[in-house]
């Protein structure tokens, strides 16, 4: 779906040390929302009931392994989830991520682009969401994703497309 939404300028922490403004991204980026990434030993009990929360971890690597392709089309991937910063980096170094995850504990970006967020174990989290940037303005939005690990290849085609 097209958007135009401008993104609100604010830092967000990053995996790769610093902060990002999403507002300020140069070019064509996109920024894949996930719920979290579970930890080494697996998922937390509940998690797989809830209705689109799993695959998160699946969806990461394979946005990894198109990692090139994105590149070769001039557009930057990053990922967005509410987990604090130093999870996010463990997950970034045992996945071997090449592209930053991005921290909004605060859910600063949940209303300006409206983003959905449930809650699990008292915590808020995003629901699964995909958005295509250029120049901090959100061009295209993925919110329905039935297959996290088939995601990616589906946006690279419609960047293919949209480059047509």
């Amino acid at each position: 779906m097209r958007d135009m939404t401008r993104v609100p300028r604010g830092p967000l922490r990053s995996t790769l040390g610093g902060t990002v403004d999403l507002s300020e991204l140069p070019g064509r980026s996109v920024l894949f929302v996930y719920p979290r990434t579970s930890p080494p030993d697996g998922p937390p009990a509940g998690w797989e009931m809830i209705p689109g929360a799993r695959g998160c971890t699946l969806e990461s690597c394979s946005f990894r392994d198109l990692a090139a392709e994105f590149t070769a089309l001039d557009t930057a991937v990053l990922g967005l989830s509410t987990q604090a910063p130093h999870y996010q980096a463990e997950a970034a170094k045992r996945l071997h991520l090449p592209y930053p995850l991005l921290s909004d504990e605060t859910l600063s970006l949940a209303a300006p682009l409206g983003l959905e967020t449930f809650t699990f174990e008292g915590a808020p989290l995003y629901r699964r969401a995909t958005l295509v940037l250029e120049a901090g303005t959100v061009v295209h939005r993925f919110d329905e994703i039935a297959d996290p690990g088939g995601h990616p290849a589906e946006v690279l085609a419609w960047l293919t497309r949209a480059d047509s």
